[in-house]
């Protein structure tokens, strides 16, 4: 496949482990009216199997609305998030794109504008990083980078795999992610996604989450079977999915019903066999994106999970990470990134021991990048 880019060797210099005092650090990647751009949001990063730090983002030219004229750009960091090169585009929309026709009929958005978001990538034990991204919430488009993000395949369309949805759920709106999916230990992709019949005043309304997987490293997808369908809850959409110890599938979404604890379900491979979604209580759901990864460590099963920790209403601010060694049945360990407003958040973790979170601060003024060790969260 034709690689698309910077056809530049990688060379990754891993940073110092981050050692056993605790360490926070924070740098802002993007910054809105900068780059030709007057917003950016929906932050999503990965570190690859050669330690390299990829952190991506959607690049909104002309106004904060999911519907404007959208890009999506990438950063990369070569020594474990200390320097960044600079952001680059990394996608455009096929020759033959054309707008939703929900998207016209609800007038949002502007004639000629075409939106490219919901970015998710996945880094495989291989080497290769795999990336998806979907353009005019209805279609989806694959790609792939051997060398650590310098550059990637041509795209390749993929938006069957979400027609085969369509006698169950007939969809208008398609979404990705956002953030990253995961490998499993068998090597299956798995990529939460939601759908949705395009009511209400943004056309995201009445929805239906589930999962996308490949077995074939990326070359072939499979739809998953839906995991929770609006009402019950209402509006399930944004979802992360995790690994647990034992090998199933936890994903943990967004929705918008009451109690405000983060939706959950267990599955057997990521692809099937759903347990009744239930809600974490000890998670506050502010309807938003949230962000779940484990640790790579051969000591201790740790899964993170990330997001607005605000029980008392739905206002998006202390954005916070909390830490369970028990698949996500407690979460004995909680400390706040960002106590002022702040938004989506994604999560990576380097086998050295570096944490990453990347998410919208301030009232999406910027997205930063916080850089932290077990030891910051309180780990002993």
């Amino acid at each position: 496949m034709a690689l698309l880019g910077l056809a530049l060797a990688t060379v990754v210099v891993r940073g110092e482990p981050p050692g056993a005092d605790p360490v926070m650090e924070k740098t802002d990647l993007f910054q809105a009216g900068e780059g030709g751009y007057a917003f950016y949001r929906i932050p999503g990063i990965v570190v690859t199997a050669r330690g390299a730090v990829l952190a991506y983002c959607e690049a909104r030219r002309d106004s904060i609305s999911d519907w404007g004229a959208i890009d999506v750009q990438l950063r990369r960091s070569l020594d474990g998030g200390r320097t960044w090169q600079a952001a680059r585009k990394i996608t455009s929309p096929p020759e033959d794109a054309a707008r939703n026709p929900l998207a016209t009929a609800k007038k949002l958005g502007t004639e000629g504008n075409i939106t490219v978001g919901n970015p998710v990538a996945i880094p495989d034990k291989s080497g290769a990083v795999h990336f998806l991204y979907c353009v005019e919430y209805a279609r989806c488009f694959y790609m792939r980078s051997d060398d650590d993000g310098a550059s990637f395949t041509r795209p390749v369309e993929i938006t069957a795999v979400f027609d085969r949805y369509r006698a169950e759920f007939a969809w208008k709106i398609l979404a990705t992610g956002p953030g990253h999916g995961v490998q499993l230990r068998s090597g299956r992709l798995i990529v939460p996604a939601w759908l949705s019949l395009g009511t209400g005043p943004n056309a995201h309304g009445s929805s239906c989450n589930t999962t996308i997987y490949s077995d074939d490293g990326g070359r072939t997808w499979q739809r998953g079977a839906i995991v929770a369908s609006d009402p019950e809850p209402k509006n399930p959409s944004e979802t992360a999915a995790v690994e647990l110890s034992d090998g199933r599938v936890m994903l943990n979404f967004r929705h918008e019903s009451r109690p405000r604890g983060r939706g959950v379900a267990i599955g057997p491979d990521g692809a099937g066999g759903w347990s009744r979604p239930a809600f974490d209580d000890a998670l506050p759901e502010p309807i938003c994106m949230g962000s779940m990864i484990r640790v790579p460590a051969a000591d201790r099963w740790r899964i993170l999970f990330s997001n607005p920790h605000n029980p008392e209403n739905t206002r998006r601010r202390n954005l916070s990470v909390k830490l369970s060694y028990d698949d996500g049945l407690t979460w004995p360990l909680q400390r706040s990134i960002e106590e002022g407003p702040s938004g989506y958040s994604d999560l990576a973790a380097s086998t050295d021991g570096w944490i990453y979170c990347f998410y919208e601060r301030g009232n999406r003024a910027s997205l930063c990048v916080a850089r932290f060790n077990l030891a910051w969260l309180g780990e002993k």
